[in-house]
C-alpha cells in the first residue's frame, strides 16, 4: 500500500519572533514493512540555518534556526511510504508472557539488551501499583503474550473513550487514567504504563493513520491527524505494535514516523524562541492512497 503524507504546521505570532531555534521529528522511518520513497521539508521563511541528524533512537530529526526577524512560520513535511505487510496470528509457539519478562532481566541476547532500556519510567510514563493491576485482569500466569495483548486491546476499547476535549498534550497519565477518557496520546501513554508496569519493555511509536470519510461524504483533504501507538517486545517475536485507540494491531495503515520512551522524545515539531507576543497554531494533515 502506498501513500502521500503532507503535514502543515503553521505559527501566526503577534509580534516578530526576532531567534528561533526548531526541531522536527516529522521523516517516516525506514523498516523492513516500510519503505520512505521520497521526503521534503519545505520552510517558510527559509531558516539561517539547517541541518539534519539522527537521535539516540534511530529516528531522523530536522534542526533549524532563525536570525532574523519573522511572524509566521509554515513547516510541511510531504512523505511518499510504500508498506508491506505485517500482519501475524497469534501462534501457538508465543512465548509466555512471564517468559518475555524474564528475557530482559537476565539479557542474554542483544534485542533483549537494547530493549531493556523501554522497562523503565520516563518523563511522561510512570508505573504504578494500579496501572499494573489493571493489566494483570488479562496478564494471567503462563499466558501467552500475544493471546494477552489482544485481550488488552478488547478491554481498553471498551473502559476508555476517545474524547478530544478531556485532555490536552500536557495532561498527566494518572488524570487522563482515573477518568477514562483521552486522545491517542493519552491511550498510548497509559498502555505503556500498565505494560511496563509487568516488566515489559514498550516504546512510544508516533506516525500517521489511514481515516475514512462517512458514508456518502466525499474525503476532506487536511482532515487527518498525526497519530500515536505501541511497539511491546515480545522475546523471539520481536516487537510487536498495538494500537489501543483503535483496537488492532498496526499493519497497512499506520505509518511510523518515530519511536521513543513517550511523547516527549517524538514531539513532531518543538523549539524555543525570542518575541513573538501571542502564537496561535494550525495543524493540517493529509494521508492521501495512491492507487
Amino acid at each position: 500500500m502506498r501513500y502521500r503524507v503532507t503535514h502543515t504546521t503553521t505559527y501566526s505570532s503577534s509580534d516578530v519572533v526576532s531567534v528561533g531555534h526548531n526541531e522536527a521529528w516529522l521523516r517516516p522511518r525506514e523498516l523492513t514493512s516500510q519503505l520512505c520513497q521520497s521526503y521534503e521539508l519545505r520552510i517558510r521563511p527559509t531558516p539561517s540555518i539547517r541541518s539534519t541528524r539522527h537521535d539516540y533512537f534511530g529516528n531522523t530529526v530536522a534542526q533549524f534556526s532563525f536570525n532574523q526577524g519573522y511572524r509566521d512560520l509554515e513547516v510541511t513535511a510531504i512523505s511518499e511510504v510504500h508498506l508491506h505487510d505485517r500482519s501475524i496470528e497469534l501462534a501457538a509457539a508465543s512465548p509466555t508472557w512471564e517468559s518475555v519478562v524474564e528475557l530482559l532481566r537476565s539479557r542474554p541476547t542483544l534485542e533483549a539488551l537494547q530493549a531493556y532500556e523501554y522497562v523503565f519510567d520516563s518523563p511522561r510514563v510512570r508505573c504504578s501499583d494500579e496501572l499494573a493491576a489493571y493489566a494483570q485482569k488479562t496478564f494471567k500466569p503462563e499466558r501467552p503474550i500475544l493471546e494477552c495483548l489482544i485481550e488488552l486491546l478488547v478491554r481498553f476499547k471498551a473502559d476508555f473513550k476517545f474524547d478530544s476535549t478531556a485532555t490536552s498534550v500536557w495532561t498527566p497519565l494518572e488524570v487522563a487514567f482515573k477518568q477514562r477518557k483521552g486522545v491517542c496520546q493519552d491511550f498510548a501513554h497509559m498502555a505503556i504504563g500498565m505494560l511496563r508496569s509487568l516488566g515489559l519493555a514498550v516504546r512510544y511509536v508516533s506516525g500517521y493513520l489511514r481515516t475514512y470519510p462517512s458514508p456518502g461524504k466525499p474525503r476532506l483533504v487536511g482532515a487527518d491527524a498525526s497519530h500515536a501507538w505501541v511497539s511491546v517486545f515480545c522475546g523471539p517475536l520481536g516487537w510487536l505494535d498495538i494500537d489501543p485507540t483503535n483496537n488492532c494491531c498496526p499493519n497497512l495503515e499506520h505509518i511510523t514516523v518515530a519511536w521513543g520512551r513517550d511523547y516527549s522524545d517524538v514531539v513532531p515539531l518543538k523549539g524555543v524562541v525570542i518575541g513573538g507576543g501571542t502564537t496561535s497554531l494550525r495543524v493540517s494533515v493529509d494521508v492521501l492512497p495512491l492507487l
